[in-house]
């Protein structure tokens, strides 16, 4: 069962369409002054969560007490979370002030990124022309989970391996493991996530049948913490020396990951959700001539999650200052990208068919049709559905009635009204006073 962290306050909520107007599956609905959300449809994206001005949508994640659950804890730190730091170099006071707040040891994802930038590499040249093209990165799980609702023709095109947080989580724990003789089960693999999609990546992986992260904290609930142990810190030797370089860090921006692939300058980084729509709608109709295809579902990448701290564009031109800063990291890969690649494959998620069989659908579909050339076409929300398409799909699923549109229910209210005005008229009734 797949674990969604994006959750409805329904004691917040006023009722308001803003969120059904951008969640990009159309997964909300409004109903008796009440939002709800289709878990079939939600990506965990985090739209609703920036435009809810009463805070009624929300991210569950952990918090830092989960680390008593273990006996020994690794922090996994994103490319993203230095960004959120002004005036430092490079990630080694970071991680630092990770162990100062409570983790026994820090393995960064960026480092775990250019295994995988490699494993990249090795997959695009091996496997050349024998590929759909143009492969999809698979490093953003919204983008993927939007690709099996809403593209399944675009399925294979995905970039089959692991992504770097469970691939860090993975070699986290079997560092811990030979350090401490502890057993994996004893060893806690956090995750500070820049986004509410990880949360559920983390407890739901794309891909594998196999965790290897433990749990999830947001970096809006770490920054302060961070912050006040970094103070502390100053001007102290390091102790914890980073693994990642520059091309790893780079994955924590729109960019990062496609640019650092040499075997190919046919790629296309592309971010923001409706960016992120438009370029796979284009490549559902063969517009591109690519091999590589970035996608990110924030803008500016993950810098721009909804559970970071700083404005995307100034942490993006951070990351690039840092960039400038460390060396590129040139040791081989150790394992075969095939250790590193899916073993489960990606179905298709059927939840925007309009029935369960083909009769059914097409039953379905062709009232659709006749329902939506009755409907006013205002894509006004006042029916608690975000166009009118999917109002008329509500009502041949049998979720919502006809009136409940309040243009339709106006002019039937109208047609009733004449109707009855002409009747008194035929039988002598006038709706006027004489004197």
């Amino acid at each position: 069962m797949f674990l969604h962290s994006v959750t409805l306050d329904l004691d917040k909520c006023k009722g308001c369409i803003n969120c059904i107007k951008r969640c990009p599956t159309e997964a909300i609905r409004v109903r008796d002054g009440k939002a709800s959300i289709i878990s079939e449809l939600c990506i965990d994206c985090g739209q609703c969560i920036r435009v809810c001005q009463n805070k009624a949508k929300k991210a569950n994640y952990d918090d830092l007490s989960v680390l008593d659950n273990f006996e020994y804890t690794v922090a996994l730190p994103p490319p993203s979370l230095y960004a959120q730091f002004n005036n430092i170099d490079d990630q080694k006071i970071v991680l630092d002030a990770l162990k100062a707040v409570g983790f026994d040891d820090v393995f960064e994802v960026a480092a775990a990124a250019e295994i995988i930038t490699a494993a990249t590499e090795r997959y695009l040249t091996r496997n050349k022309g024998r590929l759909k093209y143009p492969v999809i990165s698979t490093a953003c799980p919204v983008v993927t989970r939007l690709i099996s609702v809403r593209y399944p023709d675009l399925l294979d095109n995905l970039l089959p391996l692991i992504t770097p947080v469970e691939l860090a989580g993975k070699m986290a724990k079997k560092r811990a493991s030979e350090k401490t003789g502890l057993s994996p089960d004893k060893i806690g693999c956090i995750f500070l996530t820049p986004c509410p999609a990880k949360v559920s990546a983390i407890h739901s992986p794309i891909g594998t049948e196999h965790k290897y992260v433990d749990a999830a904290i947001a970096i809006n609930e770490v920054y302060p913490l961070l912050l006040k142990e970094m103070k502390k810190l100053g001007a102290e030797l390091p102790d914890q020396q980073p693994l990642a370089g520059a091309v790893g860090l780079g994955w924590g921006i729109i960019g990062g990951e496609s640019t650092s692939l040499k075997s190919t300058d046919k790629h296309l980084a592309a971010d923001g959700i409706d960016n992120v729509i438009m370029v796979l709608e284009d490549l559902e109709n063969h517009r591109y001539g690519l091999e590589f295809v970035e996608l990110n579902a924030c803008s500016g990448g993950c810098v721009g999650g909804v559970l970071q701290v700083e404005n995307p564009y100034i942490a993006r031109a951070k990351v690039n200052k840092m960039k400038s800063n460390i060396k590129v990291n040139d040791e081989p890969l150790d394992d075969d990208y095939v250790k590193l690649m899916w073993d489960k494959e990606l179905d298709y998620n059927p939840a925007m068919e309009l029935g369960d069989t083909m009769e059914e659908s097409f039953e379905r579909f062709t009232r659709l049709q006749s329902l939506i050339e009755s409907l006013p076409g205002l894509d006004c929300g006042s029916c608690g559905a975000p166009t009118c398409a999917a109002f008329a799909e509500d009502v041949v699923k049998g979720n919502a009635e006809v009136m409940d549109c309040v243009v339709l229910l106006r002019r039937k209210t109208e047609e009733i009204y004449k109707r009855m005005e002409s009747s008194f008229d035929s039988v002598g009734f006038s709706n006027r006073t004489e004197d």
